[in-house]
């Protein structure tokens, strides 16, 4: 059985966890499309859980910031806001019938890209205890607080590049 010995264990095992659920997440449409057993439904059903997915990935790092990386909390719910607000301006779009809208520079697939990797890197530095490079210590940051920080700016930057596309879609007067 695997028990959870500290957090740098957690780390590990939330970094394979994302790392499959991104794996699956990109699978099931596409099944879904080869089986010619795609809907509305299932389009819908797979935002929300993405969604859902994203805030709770984002605000369990975000509440744990301040014990495990030194951060304020107040940079994770930056990240929570800019990776919801992004995710929300490619699904208006398409609910207003321009179609879904990917563009910007962070997606869902480089957010989970990223938080892999970065988890992965964390972890290692944390169990090898390497004294050449701090992770937890980059301009007083760890190497998590920073990729947090990466995640609002770039999350909000997204989501405005999505709002002025689609503003400048929309027809000017109905």
């Amino acid at each position: 059985m695997f028990f959870i010995v500290d957090w740098r264990d957690g780390l590990l095992f939330a970094a394979i966890a994302v790392l499959l659920s991104g794996l699956f997440d990109a699978l099931d449409g596409e099944v879904a499309r080869i089986s010619s057993k795609a809907s509305k439904r299932g389009d819908f059903l797979d935002h929300v859980i993405d969604r859902y997915s994203d805030a709770i990935i984002l605000a369990a790092i975000a509440l744990n910031m301040k014990s495990a990386w030194n951060l304020p909390v107040s940079f994770g719910l930056f990240a929570v806001i800019g990776v919801l607000l992004a995710s929300y301006m490619g699904t208006q779009a398409q609910a207003l019938g321009l179609g879904r809208e990917y563009r910007g520079i962070l997606g869902r697939a480089d957010r989970i890209a990223v938080l892999v990797a970065v988890a992965l890197i964390q972890y290692a530095f944390e169990v090898a205890s390497l004294d050449f490079f701090d992770v937890n210590n980059i301009g007083g940051y760890s190497l998590i607080a920073w990729m947090m920080v990466y995640f609002g700016l770039a999350g909000n930057i997204t989501a405005l590049q999505r709002a002025y596309t689609i503003w400048k879609s929309l027809p000017r007067s109905e």
